[in-house]
């Protein structure tokens, strides 16, 4: 039996017209592949049960300090909008850290849009039963999922808040990767005048994932999140991080005109701005930046300091004031983790990697980019 959603989907336009052969594929085979998509889109929210569960993930989470910034402009959205949130995408742990920061604050959960590699096994089962996640399927093509994918959003919307991530996966080199239009105009369907985007950034002092996504720069397959996970539980020894989530203005969206080209990339464009211009700079990434093959400590501290002066100019959301100061907060942990080293009074890259990966993380805040260690 279908539910609410379900049959709203089945009633909207788009969905009709493919149904009817506008698409070229009609009858009992039309209906079975939208059927079949609704089936695999199709989650429940039970986010008390949620926020009670052992997560699988709670030994990792657990090291992760949250740091929210202006949650006033969500806590005002909630009030009398719809919301969308879009984020940046830096680890498999956004899920978790970023649904959490709204709910620590009282703050009502989204349902989220996951990439479909998270689906399988017990996580899948939490992520489609409790957590309220919407399987992705970020590179198909086929116009039967992708009417059905953009109709579910539009629907979804009607009750419920959603939190996506606009450059579809996580980011492999480091830098903010171009966004992609699919959810955002699947949202603007929904035709609510409420609708706002409230753009989010989230930073780590240290990426749990950070060696397996450097070594790989780009995305060249999907490996099973099991594998993944593992990964993840390796790189989790010793693993301590503070995450910054950033959240901005609201941007008003509802009176943008979703069969307008124009209208969807240029609110796109200013979604990736403000989400660049709020990503909170932390001392790991500005060590990386500034970093040589090897450096004193009185020379990296004074590249840091003209760094910090570029992004002060640039209103850069910092969290560092000196390069001192980014040197004492930054090096034991770089050290620690493998990506750095301390000899003789200089600091030695060890991991060239990992280091851009995290020098490329403010690469869109600077003037000067393309530094080298």
């Amino acid at each position: 039996m279908l539910d609410e959603i379900s049959q709203a989907v089945l009633a909207r336009e788009e969905v009709i017209k493919y149904l009817r052969g506008g698409y070229g594929e009609r009858g009992a085979k039309a209906r079975e592949r939208i059927y079949a998509y609704l089936d695999e889109l199709r989650t429940t929210q039970r986010y008390t049960i949620y926020r009670a569960l052992q997560h699988p993930l709670y030994p990792i989470l657990r090291k992760i300090e949250r740091e929210p910034e202006n949650l006033h402009h969500v806590v005002t959205a909630a009030r009398a909008h719809r919301i969308v949130y879009a984020s940046n995408h830096k680890s498999h742990i956004d899920y978790l850290v970023e649904p959490l920061v709204l709910d620590d604050n009282g703050v009502r959960p989204p349902l989220i849009a996951a990439g479909i590699n998270l689906f399988g096994g017990p996580l899948g089962l939490l992520h489609r039963h409790v957590t309220g996640a919407i399987p992705i399927r970020r590179n198909t093509k086929d116009p039967a999922y992708l009417i059905t994918l953009k109709a579910y959003v539009a629907e979804i919307l009607q009750k419920h808040d959603l939190f996506f991530y606009p450059e579809g996966g996580r980011s492999y080199s480091g830098e903010m990767k171009p966004v992609k239009t699919g959810l955002i105009h699947a949202a603007l369907t929904a035709n609510r005048r409420d609708l706002v985007i409230v753009p989010a950034a989230i930073a780590y002092d240290l990426v749990l994932e950070d060696h397996v996504l450097a070594r790989q720069q780009v995305k060249k397959h999907q490996r099973p999140f099991t594998r993944e996970l593992a990964e993840m539980v390796r790189y989790a020894v010793g693993y301590r991080s503070r995450a910054f989530v950033t959240f901005g203005a609201p941007i008003p969206a509802g009176d943008c005109d979703p069969q307008s080209r124009s209208d969807v990339l240029e609110l796109m464009r200013l979604i990736r701005a403000r989400i660049g211009a709020q990503y909170k700079v932390l001392p790991t990434a500005i060590f990386a930046a500034a970093m040589r093959p090897s450096i004193t400590r009185r020379d990296l501290e004074s590249r840091i300091d003209h760094l910090i002066e570029e992004l002060a100019a640039r209103r850069a959301n910092l969290g560092v004031t000196s390069g001192r100061q980014v040197v004492e907060e930054a090096a034991e942990p770089l050290e620690t983790r493998g990506i750095v080293v301390l000899e003789r009074g200089r600091f030695r890259v060890r991991d060239r990697s990992v280091l851009r990966y995290y020098g490329r993380t403010i690469e869109h805040l600077l003037v000067t980019t393309g530094r080298t260690h």
